[in-house]
């Protein structure tokens, strides 16, 4: 059927899945609730992890509705990362949270997925990583976990949200970089967990977001080509 013929939810949700795409979503929020059956001490995480896949997925398709699972998704992992005391990460959820709302009146103005030059996108790359070491320094001044993985997650992650807020194709670029480090920070931590190394945090909001990131990397890999080839534009089709 034609989206047209259906309401914002329906064309928002439903419309316009490629086979691909609905096997790969489905195993994301399948290992998300394995997790929680191995480790269920935190319904909390398991909603950081389900809402942040869909929150990503949507995001790749280009459609607003990515920015209300967004919205769930950062108020859980503001949460989980206070526990935790993954300071950059809380202090980025924050900016995540305010973010959302702005995300939903830009992406409602233009619709159209945007890039940036060569020369400014090497500024920008080189700017991530020099405000990277600069997070490195102040997150070890207040004696964060691994600080050298966490400033990656708050100085970075600001930079690429940014970029995705504004609809430019090399957010996805930095958020690979991004799920990769916290992929590892959040590894580290689950082990330190399960050997007795920390008590800071729990097993199981750990590995919730060991399986989050590893899905968002994922994500991050194929939403390079969604938006690269224009399948982003227009909501990805879901608003024609």
């Amino acid at each position: 059927m034609e989206a047209k013929h259906h309401g914002w939810w329906f064309n928002q949700l439903f419309t316009n899945w490629k086979k691909f795409e609905v096997i790969y979503v489905s195993v994301l929020i399948a290992l998300q609730v394995v997790v929680y059956a191995i480790a269920p001490d935190t319904v909390i995480g398991m909603v950081s992890g389900v809402t942040g896949v869909l929150c990503l997925v949507f995001g790749m398709k280009g459609r607003k509705i990515s920015f209300l699972f967004g919205v769930v998704q950062c108020l859980s992992m503001t949460y989980i990362a206070w526990i935790s005391h993954a300071y950059g990460s809380f202090a980025m959820d924050i900016i995540y949270v305010i973010s959302q709302p702005i995300g939903w009146f830009m992406w409602g103005r233009d619709e159209a997925t945007h890039s940036f030059q060569p020369k400014t996108r090497r500024l920008i790359f080189g700017g991530a990583f020099i405000a990277w070491g600069i997070g490195w320094f102040v997150l070890a001044t207040l004696h964060g976990q691994l600080p050298y993985f966490d400033s990656i997650n708050f100085v970075v992650s600001i930079i690429a949200q940014t970029l995705y807020v504004l609809k430019f194709k090399e957010n996805w670029s930095l958020w690979i970089v991004v799920n990769i480090a916290n992929v590892i920070y959040w590894g580290v931590l689950t082990i330190q967990t399960l050997i007795g190394a920390t008590d800071i945090g729990s097993l199981g909001a750990n590995m919730s977001q060991v399986a989050l990131q590893a899905a968002l990397l994922f994500n991050s890999i194929y939403a390079t080509k969604v938006w690269a080839s224009g399948e982003a534009d227009n909501e990805g089709g879901a608003n024609k």
